[in-house]
């Protein structure tokens, strides 16, 4: 998914790192022969949901993001944020907007990590097993979709490249962060298009160009204003192209995280305590006995005011990083914008410095994490201002749009049902 490595935090809180610009288009789509719609289904409304990754909560207004704007003025949105699961990282909070669950009960709970069940490592850049459906929880958006007969597409979302339940997304495409941006809304507009019995009711549709700048430059940054600039116009311009083919289409623009100005060097972990039994990835930490977990937990616990440490049954309950294996024991949890890793590179290896511009720590702690949420369409009552919610109540929103029998999820439609119509609420 991510074009460069970027250790922040190393790999648990690495998140959508991908070059700001076009270039020719690389790849194609890719279609599934899941059947056409049943009958039922082609009667329904349909879904385009947009991420824009990296896009803080605030900056909408503090660039002038007017096509957003406008937006939250004919639909409902979260001016102060939408808040993101734990770890506030790329692929753990995608995978949540689209199956409502936190990232230790749908699996996904950093950018790598390791399965001691498995003996097996996931990351998020390896083929292998981003694409493999088995290390995924939950039922996504468009697995729902089609197991009850609707069809789905995916312009590029964490996930929809695996067989999830043995199931792939009628039309979906392998990652290119080089695919030109204005291509991307073409393409939707061609699903739009198909015949009623092919044609997708639900697509997702990524962008990553607001989070490659803030990474790069930070989030105060000229690069990113530019950024937040060029994806409100593609917005604008799908927004524009969506009402033009007169179809009951809602259009909802989400963010995975925000973003934070990085604060110090790298903090090595192995400068603490003696890590020689531990598999780590990142600043996951994974003993090899229950006497090495204690005595590192110990060790670290007062080791350093730029962190907290957790053994990982007592995590805070509000994190909801708790009850998963995955996630290592014990668990280092940030108390600021700070670069955190298990270890340095060997001496042969080239150390870079952090990113200028960060993220993956708790939103209630540090508000530049929140995320944002728009939402416009037939279904969506005009001038809804949200308070504050979390990312799972997604899920249940756009399923009920849909009108898709969903399994019970971490989220709840109570949260978002005043921004919903008369008509879709029944």
């Amino acid at each position: 998914m991510l074009t460069r490595i970027h250790f922040f935090l190393s790999t648990i809180f690495l998140c959508g790192v991908f070059a700001f610009g076009q270039a020719p288009q690389t790849v194609s789509v890719i279609t599934v022969d899941n059947g056409p719609n049943a009958l039922v289904q082609e009667q329904k409304h349909y879904v385009v949901m947009v991420s824009l990754d990296g896009f803080r909560y605030d900056y909408a207004k503090k660039y002038g993001a007017t096509h957003l704007l406008e937006l939250a003025k004919q639909g409902a949105s979260a001016p102060d944020g939408m808040i993101p699961s734990y770890p506030s990282i790329t692929f753990p909070n995608h995978y949540t907007l689209v199956t409502g669950l936190y990232p230790e009960h749908h699996g996904i709970v950093a950018m790598s990590f390791y399965d001691e069940q498995r003996k097996e490592r996931y990351s998020y850049n390896d083929p292998k097993t981003n694409s493999d459906g088995t290390w995924y929880g939950g039922t996504p958006l468009w697995v729902l979709a089609e197991q009850q007969g609707m069809r789905s597409a995916c312009f590029f979302w964490p996930g929809s490249e695996a067989a999830i339940q043995k199931v792939r997304p009628s039309y979906y495409l392998h990652f290119d962060d080089k695919y030109p941006d204005d291509q991307r809304i073409d393409q939707v507009l061609a699903w739009l298009k198909l015949p009623e019995e092919k044609r997708p009711h639900l697509i997702t549709l990524y962008y990553s160009n607001v989070d490659h700048a803030g990474h790069n430059y930070g989030p105060a940054s000229p690069q990113v204003a530019e950024a937040v600039k060029h994806v409100d116009a593609l917005i604008g311009k799908l927004h524009t192209s969506l009402d033009a083919l007169h179809m009951p289409i809602d259009l909802v623009v989400v963010s995975d995280h925000g973003m934070a100005r990085e604060e110090g060097p790298w903090i090595n972990l192995d400068q603490y305590t003696d890590l020689s039994n531990f598999i780590t990835v990142g600043s996951l930490l994974y003993g090899k006995s229950e006497a090495d977990v204690a005595k590192a937990y110990q060790k670290l616990k007062a080791a350093d005011a730029s962190f907290v440490v957790y053994r990982r049954a007592q995590m805070p309950a509000w994190l909801h990083y708790n009850s998963n294996p995955r996630a290592g024991d014990p668990i280092v949890v940030p108390k600021g914008p700070y670069a955190i890793r298990a270890h340095a590179p060997s001496a042969d290896e080239k150390d870079n410095a952090p990113n200028t511009g960060v993220h993956g720590y708790d939103p209630r702690d540090l508000p530049e994490m929140k995320a944002i949420f728009f939402a416009a369409g037939p279904d969506i009552r005009p001038g809804v201002s949200l308070k504050p919610f979390e990312n799972v109540n997604v899920y249940p929103f756009i399923a009920k749009i849909l009108q898709l029998q969903a399994p019970p999820t971490d989220g709840t439609l109570n949260i978002l049902s005043t921004a919903l119509t008369d008509a879709a609420r029944e």
